[in-house]
């Protein structure tokens, strides 16, 4: 059963590095979301729908239960794959996003949910504007320049239409939180994640009958302790 490892916005595969190579199982890939880092296939629209079916499909690929791991987005499409084909799964840990019909976007979401603002904001998106955001939450310097650098005009396009998808998507995918328990689940936090706070974190564990461990940072737990969370994985997955 191998892990498979989705990264979220704005990002790529690289996320996974560091936690990746602090495991000692050797059959994790990680993925690169379309447009992020990669091509986008004919006529896809990037909505949440169309990455849910990529993601689906992907790990279909693989031909036997996976442990799937995701952060930020990824989170939330590895959640849903959860829901709609738990057969795919052996055990799903999420982090940096939950589904929780309370929860309100960020104002950042908020802004890249409105036509033409959103626009502006991602033309703001320079690679220094880039480095300072995240270095302010907690990213080593040099992470966060790699991860801004591969920031481009094809991912800043792909974001905008995947959260315009998912303005209520809390609310679309509320229900189904409580089948997740079918799985085995682990969430991962940073206990001052601006973006969804760790209260949203403890109700869904609780509604997902899964467990919650939380790390002393950020959102960008991958980034910031991929030992720790190398260590955390590999308790929750046990011998594999």
């Amino acid at each position: 059963m191998p892990a498979i490892f989705v990264h979220g916005v704005p990002d790529t595969h690289h996320l996974w590095d560091g936690v990746r190579g602090r495991l000692s199982r050797k059959d994790t890939s990680a993925v690169s979301l379309p447009g992020f880092g990669t091509d986008l296939p004919d006529g896809f629209g990037c909505t949440k729908e169309e990455y849910l079916e990529w993601l689906i499909g992907e790990v279909e690929k693989v031909g036997a239960p996976v442990d799937i791991v995701g952060h930020d987005w990824g989170a939330l499409l590895t959640a849903r794959l959860v829901q709609v084909r738990p057969d795919l799964v052996r055990t799903w840990a999420i982090g940096g996003a939950a589904i929780d019909e309370g929860y309100d976007w960020h104002p950042l979401a908020k802004m890249w949910q409105t036509p033409g603002t959103g626009e502006q904001v991602m033309a703001g998106f320079t690679l220094d504007a880039m480095v300072t955001a995240l270095t302010t939450e907690g990213v080593p310097e040099e992470a966060a320049r790699q991860v801004a650098s591969r920031v481009d005009d094809r991912m800043k396009a792909s974001v905008l239409p995947l959260y315009r998808s998912a303005v209520t998507y809390m609310k679309e995918w509320h229900a189904d939180v409580e089948g997740m328990s079918a799985r085995p689940g682990l969430l991962i936090w940073g206990e001052k994640d601006p973006y969804t706070q760790i209260e949203f974190a403890k109700r869904m564990a609780e509604r997902a009958g899964a467990r919650l461990v939380t790390l002393p940072g950020s959102h960008w737990w991958p980034e910031q302790f991929p030992a720790e969370s190398a260590a955390y994985l590999e308790e929750f997955w046990g011998p594999v």
